[in-house]
Order: C-alpha cells, then structure tokens, then sequence
C-alpha cells in the first residue's frame, strides 16, 4: 500500500499495463506465471515473457497468447467501459482474502493460485467489501425452497454488515444477490466470463443491479466468453473471498460442492443447509454433513454464530417462540391439554382423561377461567380460541 502511494502515475501505468498483459496472457490459475510475477515483479516478468526467457513452465502456460496479447489496448477498452483493473499493489486488493490462494499455491496445492489481478465493474471497494464477507453458493436448478432460504440469508447476513459473494448463476447465486440487494447491503459477483458479458443473459439486470450497489469481478478481460473450466476455476475465488462458504443446496458433483471442498481446503469453515432426504439438490449438502466437512445450519443467526469468535455474544438474539401455556404450573397446562380437541367436558370427565385428582382439577378450572384459558357453560369447561 505504502508503495502504491509512493509511485508516479507513470509507473502506476507502467504497472497496470504489466498486469492487464500478465493477467490476460495465460489461463487462469496459472501457477507457473503466479509464481513467476512474485519472483520477478510484472514489469520485469512481461520483459522476461517477451524476450522468451522465461522457464519453461511459464512458457508452457503463456506460449499461445503471448504474441496476441497488449495490456495497453485492455486496460484502454476497460476504461472506457467504466471498469477498473484491481492490482496487488493497490490498497483496494483484498489481500487477506486471497492470501489463502498463495499459500495454497507455495505449496502446489492443484489447481489453485491467486489471481494476477482483477477487473473491476462496480462502486465497492473489494478490500473493503471482503472485511467481512460469506460465499452463498448452490444449485443451478434449484427449488422453491432452496432459493427462499438462499434469499433469506442473503437478506440476513447484508442486514448484519456482511457482504454476500456468489456467481451471478441461475438458481441459489441468483436469490443470494437478489436478498442482500433487498437488504441494501453489499454483493459482489464473481464471474466466469468478462465483466461486461451478461451471463447468463437473463441475469443482466441483475448483473447491473449488482455492479450499481456493490461489484462485478472477473479475471478475463472484458469480452471473454464463459466456458465450462472457466467456472471452476471462478469458484476458488468466491471460495477465498468469504471467511465462510454457505452451500444451500448441491449435488454430489456439481460447482457449489466444488467451491465447499476449495473452501474447505482454505481452512474457511464450510457451512450446509439440510433438505429432504428425497431430494437430489440436497445429497451434496448432506454428505458434506455427514463426513464431517460442512456444519449445518437452518437460519441466519446460526451462520453468524458459526462465523462469530469462540466464547462471543452475539449482538442480536433471536428470541425463541413460545406458547401461552409455557408459562403455566405442569398441572394446568395438562389439564388444558385434556380439553384439546373436545368440545365440552366435566370436572370428572376432565379428571380421568388428565390423571390429576378430582379436587384439584376442580381447584385449577376456575383459576385457568381467570387467566383467559377455559371457558365454563351449562354444558360444562371447554378451550378457550384465545
């Protein structure tokens, strides 16, 4: 950050063009070249890239676009878009939030690598929204149910400052970014394709809606097409953004289990939501359960709980519903529950069905008339509707 702040704009330009042809130039993740740009710095790995002195790794992950590529003529078609590129030198990177990527890659963990930098289409501020920020992801084709709960904790967790990361698809990511917008709280989208393609087509009103209130990312430049690697190689970085991955529904194979196991492998606790035991949607999210890789979680405060430090009071408790009765001595309420379902009864009558004495059911029928519980009638007591 310091350095960032100490540069000229020359060399801030110098950089960023650096960045657009590194970030550009290879398919993500890209290892090699990841590791190859903290050795070396960009400018001086674009001059090493160029002079075809690079390893033979990063060669091999650079060599068919390194000749089609100009960082100058990326970085000028993004700004006339309205979109930023996002560097490591930049105090706007989250880098707590992709350290984990690093470190993941020092150790060759496969397939994984931070990225090299970002394009940016949206007023948040990234290191800023990814402070504190939880990952929704789930099925595509999800039911009625999954994109009710996906919703309400999108809403809940915007509504208690948290910033909701997903994938802009169809389905769970969809009803995640819809609560939190709801809520008018933060949502960043990370996509498999440019931040200015709307994929899918019919999300791109909520793709604006997104980048108005919160951001879109991406690591292809702007005009890439989504393909099917594409994605998973997306869902590392929502996985890395959130301190915790929500998975509301998936399937045994499918992308949001994916991201869960990247999430997992992070050391970022993975969070499932149960469904019927009938339902395919949900085989994902409970064997993530049963093995012991997902906790699971029903509502909003129990992610909050789970995201919140050992031992901390929540801030806001959700209080626990109760009935009238609760409040009642054990014998009234079952004498109460004796006249449940039956339209009329005597103190006898009363007294067999409940098991209590014959003085004391006639003792307690008075005081719960008081109370608003019973009602008495030439008939004899019946419940009360109140």
């Amino acid at each position: 950050m310091a350095r960032w702040a100490s540069m000229g704009e020359r060399a801030k330009r110098e950089l960023l063009v650096a960045r657009a042809f590194l970030v550009a130039v290879a398919e993500p993740p890209a290892p090699a070249l990841a590791r190859f740009v903290t050795e070396h710095g960009p400018c001086r790995a674009v001059g090493l890239i160029q002079r075809e002195t690079a390893p033979a790794d990063v060669t091999a992950e650079v060599e068919a676009r390194r000749w089609h590529v100009s960082g100058e003529q990326l970085l000028v078609a993004a700004e006339t878009a309205g979109v930023r590129l996002v560097v490591p030198e930049d105090p706007e990177w989250p880098r707590e939030a992709f350290d984990g990527l690093f470190g993941a890659r020092s150790v060759d963990l496969p397939g994984i690598a931070e990225p090299i930098a970002l394009w940016v289409r949206g007023k948040a501020v990234l290191a800023e929204a990814a402070e504190q920020a939880v990952a929704i992801v789930g099925a595509r084709a999800a039911t009625g149910y999954g994109e009710h709960v996906a919703a309400e904790f999108g809403h809940g967790l915007a509504t208690a400052g948290f910033t909701v990361a997903s994938g802009a698809a169809y389905g769970i990511d969809g009803a995640a970014h819809r609560g939190a917008l709801a809520a008018g709280g933060l949502t960043v989208a990370f996509l498999a394709c440019g931040v200015d393609v709307d994929y899918p087509a019919g999300h791109g009103r909520l793709l604006r809606a997104i980048a108005d209130q919160g951001a879109v990312v991406s690591e292809y430049p702007l005009g890439t097409p989504p393909r099917k690697h594409r994605f998973l190689v997306r869902n590392r970085l929502i996985a890395s953004f959130g301190s915790a991955t929500v998975v509301v529904e998936a399937g045994a194979r499918s992308g949001a289990a994916n991201t869960a196991h990247t999430a997992d492998a992070l050391g970022r606790p993975v969070l499932a939501v149960p469904g019927p035991v009938t339902s395919k949607n949900s085989v994902g999210c409970h064997g993530m359960v049963r093995s012991g890789q997902a906790v699971l979680v029903t509502r909003t405060q129990e992610v909050l709980e789970a995201l919140s430090p050992l031992g901390a009071q929540l801030a806001v408790e959700v209080p626990a519903q109760s009935r009238r009765t609760d409040a009642l001595h054990p014998d009234a309420r079952r004498l109460h529950d004796a006249l449940t379902g039956i339209d009329c009864a005597s103190a006898d009558e009363l007294a067999r069905d409940s098991g209590l004495p014959l003085g004391k059911v006639r003792a307690l029928l008075p005081e719960l008339e008081l109370a608003g519980f019973v009602a008495r009638s030439e008939r004899g007591w019946s419940m009360t509707g109140s």
